[in-house]
């Protein structure tokens, strides 16, 4: 309502029948739902989902087929369930404790060692890692490939 009365001020007091009813929580939309069960780390596809009429109340935040496809479930969901921001990360390439590729470039130099991830993360993620052969902690970027880059001092 009080929306309503914004609107009506800002058009001189002409108020639109569509802003004068506020949607019910009977009103259906066609809303992105799973087909299937999802386990957590799974990545969605768009086969993943179907378009089903659900209650506005259901359908808030709801992400749309586009944004969802190639994201990874944070949590097991459930089929039927409608799928939000908050259930889904980008994909993780690296994950905590997992055996990573450090790389330093500075010009034409390059410089790679082994260690391991004291974080995950996806591309163009910052996270923290362990250089194994001198047990120095750094914070690196993880890049397409899974492996870390750190920044040249």
């Amino acid at each position: 309502m009080r929306r309503a009365f914004l609107l009506a001020a800002l058009l001189g007091g002409a108020v639109p029948a569509a802003a004068q009813t506020a949607p019910s929580a009977a009103t259906q939309i066609e809303v992105p739902v799973l087909v299937r069960d999802v386990a957590k780390g799974e990545l969605l596809s768009a086969s993943d989902f179907a378009v089903e009429p659900r209650p506005a109340s259901q359908a808030r935040g709801a992400l749309e087929i586009g944004s969802a496809a190639g994201k990874e479930a944070l949590r097991q969901l459930r089929a039927g369930s409608v799928v939000r921001p908050g259930d889904l990360i980008k994909p993780q390439l690296v994950r905590r404790g997992e055996p990573v590729s450090i790389t330093v470039r500075n010009g034409g130099l390059t410089i790679t060692a082994q260690g391991r991830a004291l974080s995950g993360g996806g591309q163009g993620d910052l996270i923290r890692v362990v250089n194994t052969t001198t047990n120095r902690t750094l914070d690196g970027i993880v890049d397409k490939t899974g492996s870390v880059r750190i920044a040249a001092n």
